[in-house]
């Protein structure tokens, strides 16, 4: 009997010392996840979308600080993801569509009847998004960034065509955005109507999944 309790209380001790097994909640969390901070992980090869914030525009000025150029207020991005690692750390996407609908774009350039197009060129480019919630876009090796505003004058249709040799963004988990402000950007041809750079601002919201909103932990 005094060997049975002696056993019984050295089981109990053991099974008190010994580490728990981890619940499946405890996993990884992935640097992008859907629906909340730390949700459902975002697969390798999912599709994210998001058109500007609701109420703003982009625009493309002729300085950081002025308001002379273009401003459009429906603009839309579409990457894939490429790599998803473990938080902390940097998730990859390939940026494969940067569009803007030229019928909601307006310039306020002296000499300008209207905007016709903005093309982006280069494509795919590669986006990153850090845990921190810095977002870098580069071109392909041995490219740039390239842009191409088509504006409508008196004297027809002129190109002014920019290059920037790379994006730095933010993105906020607050409203779910990718958020540009000010990015360089340096006329390499165009008419004495094409301003000699231009300066890219907008904001983006919110990123989507599938329709569910993207988070950055």
């Amino acid at each position: 009997m005094r060997t049975r309790t002696l056993l019984t209380l050295t089981a109990a001790v053991a099974a008190l010392t010994l580490p728990a097994a981890l619940p499946a909640a405890a996993a990884d969390t992935p640097v992008l996840t859907t629906g909340a901070a730390g949700g459902a992980p975002v697969a390798a090869g999912d599709t994210l979308t998001a058109s500007l914030a609701s109420g703003t525009t982009a625009t493309f000025h002729s300085s950081a600080t002025g308001t002379s150029g273009v401003s459009c207020t429906a603009s839309q991005f579409t990457v894939s993801v490429t790599d998803n690692p473990t938080a902390p750390g940097t998730a990859t996407e390939s940026l494969t569509a940067h569009t803007f609908d030229s019928s909601t774009c307006t310039s306020n350039v002296t000499g300008v009847l209207g905007v016709t197009g903005i093309q982006v060129a280069n494509l795919p480019y590669t986006t990153t998004v850090s845990s921190d919630g810095a977002v870098a876009v580069t071109p392909p090796s041995g490219s740039t960034v390239r842009t191409t505003v088509t504006l409508r004058t008196l004297l027809g249709s002129v190109n002014c065509v920019y290059e920037a040799p790379g994006l730095s963004g933010t993105a906020s988990n607050a409203d779910n955005s990718i958020a540009f402000s000010d990015q360089h950007f340096t006329k390499v041809s165009g008419s004495s109507l094409c301003f000699a750079n231009g300066y890219f601002t907008a904001t983006y919201a919110p990123v989507t999944d599938g329709g569910a909103t993207v988070f950055v932990n």
